[in-house]
């Protein structure tokens, strides 16, 4: 399991912030409505209190015997008391989006974390918040359940719909690589040029195994033929893929 303590999830916040200031110990955080400047939340402030929810948080991630709930429901309830015991000063939404996933691979609804739930959080924060509210005001688990479920859907479909096109892109781009430049045509090139929506020489060098100067070959002969263009910025070429990046400006939306 890959949250077996506490360390695995301050590890992650530590990843996003940049910093080690841990679990939250000093009082004064709320979270405040930015339209209105309302204080529509007080998580709470005690320093052990934080320590021993997020103790017991860790356990239920782990302990599949404290719940039968499908992993999805229990995903939706590992959320939101993350996002209610709201253990860092910074970057809890972040990280609670982050465990989210790894929650779901752990549980091997997932092979890889490719599930981007957060665009669909930030699409409907407003919503997001809201339900969230609603079970710490009044109870309402059913109208969070429905709206973390919706979200993993519409994002399983998003999603599928993606990898589809990236394939043939992947597709598309190889039978022409075959065509017009079959002299340095290889699979692990095409994989390269996928790998990210751009690629650099020091990376062909790795992923490929050759020099730089042929590495440099290479992407001046994609760039030729249309494949990649170059973009010079500070000291660094970068070789970008733009109907690739294309696809990802557009999922980003």
């Amino acid at each position: 399991m890959w949250c077996e303590l506490l360390e695995d999830i301050l590890d992650i916040q530590q990843t996003l912030e940049k910093n080690q200031a841990g679990l939250r110990k000093l009082p004064g955080t709320e979270l405040i409505n930015q339209s209105t400047g309302e204080i529509v939340y007080t998580p709470l402030q005690n320093a052990d209190d934080v320590a021993s929810l997020m103790t017991n948080l860790v356990a239920y991630i782990n302990d599949a015997e404290l719940s039968e709930n499908d992993p999805l429901v229990k995903m939706a309830v590992i959320h939101f008391q993350f996002e209610s015991i709201h253990p860092f000063y910074d970057g809890n939404g972040r990280t609670g989006r982050i465990i989210n996933i790894l929650y779901l691979v752990a549980q091997e609804l997932l092979d890889l974390p490719v599930l981007y739930l957060s665009r669909h959080i930030i699409r409907n924060k407003s919503q997001y918040y809201e339900r969230l509210q609603a079970v710490r005001d009044r109870q309402d688990w059913e109208g969070w359940l429905l709206y973390m479920l919706s979200a993993v859907e519409e994002t399983a479909k998003e999603t599928i719909t993606l990898i589809e096109q990236i394939r043939e892109q992947m597709q598309a781009v190889k039978h022409r690589m075959r065509d017009e430049l079959p002299k340095i045509y290889s699979q692990d090139l095409l994989n390269n040029m996928f790998c990210h929506p751009y690629t650099k020489i020091e990376y062909l060098e790795r992923d490929l195994g050759v020099s730089r100067l042929t590495a440099t070959k290479y992407l001046d002969q994609l760039c030729d033929k249309g494949f990649l263009r170059k973009q010079k910025m500070g000291r660094t070429n970068y070789y970008i893929n733009e109907p690739l990046a294309k696809l990802f400006f557009v999922l980003g939306r």
